[in-house]
């Protein structure tokens, strides 16, 4: 069982423009059943935690199409209940052995942002970040990670317009 960010982001090291947009990110080639992609991913996946930022474009884009997995929000923000989302302002640290129970023998998905998943970092909980880069770059916008974080390469593989990364941190 890992924590593992596993997230797009632009040659530059942005998930989302300044607007929160990803129509950079959706326009692009992919193959979800290649190797790292979204579709032989998710079934590794029993929990997942987010930002309120990445939890509200879900909600303006895909209200729907979110996983049935367990999921943790953290916010200060008000929203609507949901079955399956948790929300929390608790530090990431009293909320992850939660996850982890929740996610039995399988991995918990940081999904983002990029600040949630250095707090995980800090607290010395994150585990692997696999990074699909896209051809593209946009100048501005959400850093992928804004914290300093070592990492080891493990593995990489291209997969249609984007080159895939698997990173292990360095303790």
């Amino acid at each position: 069982m890992a924590t593992i960010y596993y997230t797009g982001c632009s040659l530059d090291g942005f998930i989302a423009t300044p607007e929160h947009s990803l129509d950079w990110l959706m326009s692009r080639d992919i193959d979800g059943q290649a190797d790292m992609g979204f579709d032989t991913f998710a079934p590794r996946v029993g929990a997942c935690a987010m930002g309120a930022t990445t939890w509200q474009w879900l909600l303006d884009h895909d209200p729907e199409g979110w996983t049935p997995k367990p999921t943790w929000v953290f916010t200060h923000r008000d929203f609507a209940e949901s079955e399956q989302v948790r929300f929390t302002s608790s530090d990431v640290a009293q909320v992850h052995a939660e996850m982890v129970e929740a996610a039995g023998d399988k991995d918990v998905w940081l999904v983002g942002g990029g600040d949630l998943v250095g707090q995980f970092h800090e607290a010395g909980l994150l585990d692997e970040v696999w990074v699909q880069y896209a051809p593209v770059t946009l100048g501005a916008g959400a850093p992928v990670l804004p914290r300093h974080v070592e990492l080891r390469l493990e593995e990489v593989s291209r997969n249609r317009d984007f080159m895939c990364g698997r990173y292990s941190v360095v303790r």
